[in-house]
C-alpha cells in the first residue's frame, strides 16, 4: 500500500484534514500525521513516503528535503499558493503538484460578495453613526446618497476564478457589472455580463470597487492615489486579494481627505498593519483580519479538493489542480 504524510502546521493539520478525511485518505493510502516540527527536525522519517498532503506550514522544499524523500511521487497542497515552500530543486525534481487554491476562491467570493451587498447600503457608515450617535438616525441615512443594490454599478479588478465567481453572485441583483483585466476579451466578458473597462474608468463609474488582482512584481502600488480620489461619492473600495497591490500610502491620504469612501480591507501590507497605522483609526476603514479565505470547517472543503485530485491522478483522469512552476508565479 502507497504511504503518505499529513504535514504542515500543527494547529492546522487537524482543521483542515478532519476525521472525515483523514478516514477518506486512510481507505486509500497508509496515512501518517507528522507536523511541520517533526518533519524538521528528522527529515529521514519522510524517506518511504510516496505522497504528501499538506496545508499551511509546509516545510521547506529545498534540496535537502527532496533527497530525504527518494520515493516522492506528488504533492497534495490543501490551501492555496505554493511559493512559500517550493524551490528549483522541488520544480526540477519532475514531483508533480497539486493546490486547493480553487477551493479557497469560494469563501472569498462569498465574504466578497456580502461585503458588496453592505456597501452598496452604506451599512457601515450607519453602523458607525449609531455606534458613535447612540441614536438611530434612520432619517439622515436616507437622505444620504445610498447605491443600493439597484440600477448601481459594481466594479471588479481581475476576472480570475475569485473574480468569476463573485460575478456569479452579482448576477443575481440589479447592478451593472464592470471590470478591469487585460487578459480578458470583450467576448468573454459579454458572455459572463460584465462590461471590460480601463483601471481608471472602473474606479470612477463604480459605487463599489472590489479588488481581486494577485500579488506579481507587475502589479506592485498598481492602485494608487489618483485611481481612490476619483472614486464616486459615497463609494466604497474593497481589497481580499492582497495588500501590495495598493499604494496604502495615497489610500490612506484619500480616505482622510474624502470622509464619504469607505474601504473594506481583508488585507493589508505588512500583515497586519504597523502599530499606529491610520487603518485603525480612520472611522471609514473596516479591517477584518485575512478572514475572507478558509477559515473553520471551510478549510475542509480544501482536503477533499485534493481527496478528489489524488483520485483522478491514480485512476489517469483529466486533474483540475496541477500547478508547474509558471502557473505558480502567477497565484497570489
Amino acid at each position: 500500500m502507497n504511504k503518505a504524510i499529513i504535514t504542515g502546521m500543527n494547529h492546522r493539520i487537524d482543521v483542515v484534514y478532519g476525521p472525515k478525511e483523514c478516514g477518506m485518505l486512510e481507505e486509500r493510502l497508509s496515512v501518517t500525521k507528522l507536523p511541520q516540527s517533526d518533519v524538521l527536525n528528522d527529515p529521514s522519517i519522510l524517506a518511504e513516503a510516496n505522497y504528501i498532503f499538506g496545508t499551511w506550514g509546509m516545510p521547506m522544499m529545498d534540496e535537502g528535503f527532496m533527497r530525504a524523500m527518494p520515493n516522492l511521487k506528488a504533492v497534495f497542497y490543501a490551501a492555496g499558493s505554493v511559493k512559500a515552500f517550493t524551490s528549483d530543486a522541488f520544480w526540477e525534481s519532475g514531483v508533480r503538484l497539486f493546490s486547493a487554491w480553487g477551493a479557497n476562491a469560494f469563501p472569498v467570493a462569498e465574504y466578497t460578495f456580502a461585503q458588496i451587498i453592505l456597501c452598496l447600503k452604506r451599512a457601515w457608515p450607519t453602523i458607525r453613526q449609531v455606534w458613535k450617535e447612540q441614536s438611530f438616525a434612520r432619517q439622515q441615512y436616507i437622505s444620504d446618497r445610498v447605491p443600493g443594490a439597484y440600477g448601481s454599478t459594481v466594479g471588479l479588478l481581475s476576472l480570475g476564478q475569485i473574480g468569476r465567481l463573485v460575478v456569479d453572485r452579482l448576477r443575481t441583483l440589479d447592478v451593472e457589472i464592470i471590470a478591469y483585466d487585460p487578459f480578458v476579451s470583450q467576448e468573454d466578458a459579454h458572455e459572463m455580463g460584465v462590461k471590460i473597462c480601463s483601471l481608471e474608468e472602473v474606479f470612477s463609474r463604480a459605487d463599489v470597487v472590489t479588488c481581486h488582482t494577485p500579488w506579481l512584481p507587475q502589479t506592485v502600488k498598481m492602485l494608487r492615489r489618483e485611481h481612490f480620489a476619483s472614486m464616486k461619492p459615497s463609494a466604497s473600495f474593497i481589497n481580499t486579494a492582497r495588500g501590495a497591490v495598493v499604494d496604502e500610502e495615497g489610500l490612506i491620504s484619500v480616505l482622510t481627505e474624502r470622509p464619504d469612501i469607505t474601504a473594506i480591507l481583508d488585507v493589508t501590507y505588512p500583515e497586519p498593519p504597523k502599530n499606529g497605522s491610520p487603518f485603525y483609526t480612520l472611522p471609514n476603514v473596516v479591517l477584518t483580519p485575512h478572514i475572507a479565505g478558509s477559515i473553520g470547517d471551510e478549510c475542509r472543503r480544501m482536503a477533499q479538493f485534493m481527496i478528489a485530485e489524488y483520485d483522478r491522478m491514480i485512476d489517469d483522469q483529466p486533474t483540475r489542480w496541477e500547478i508547474n512552476r509558471e502557473r505558480a508565479a502567477t497565484l497570489a
